[in-house]
């Protein structure tokens, strides 16, 4: 498999939890697993989604280099998903708010000629998602 030029890291506590949520809720598939030395952390997980990468990883304060959300705290960056159809968006949409996701915007038709919805995943990302409507 070949990566995508552009792929988001995100950084989630607790990774494990996350995978589990991007399993079940977006159909990810686990593609690399590195825990960390701990033992107790992910240090590394790429995951398949959709067609793309989508990597993760547990926060590392002891490196000072990055943090996951505080709890409540709203991530400024968002990840968008390309579906084929406009079932897609409203199944997934489902799955996730089953699972503990806030949805934002509800599965819509929009001007822009898709069917799109948004949501925030259980530890503050935010997801968007478009699929072309039907001619």
């Amino acid at each position: 498999m070949t990566r995508p030029r552009v792929a988001p890291y995100l950084t989630v506590t607790p990774a494990a939890a996350a995978i589990g949520f991007y399993t079940a809720a977006f159909g990810a598939e686990q593609v690399a697993l590195m825990p960390s030395v701990d033992g107790l952390r992910v240090a590394h997980c790429e995951l398949l989604i959709n067609g793309g990468s989508v990597m993760l990883a547990d926060a590392f304060l002891e490196f000072g280099q990055t943090r996951a959300p505080m709890p409540g705290e709203q991530v400024t960056m968002s990840v968008s998903l390309e579906y084929d159809t406009p079932k897609q968006i409203d199944d997934i949409c489902a799955r996730a708010a089953q699972l503990g996701a806030k949805i934002e915007t509800q599965p819509t038709n929009s001007f822009w000629r898709t069917r799109y919805a948004s949501l925030r995943d259980p530890f503050g990302h935010r997801w968007i998602f478009n699929a072309p409507l039907p001619k």
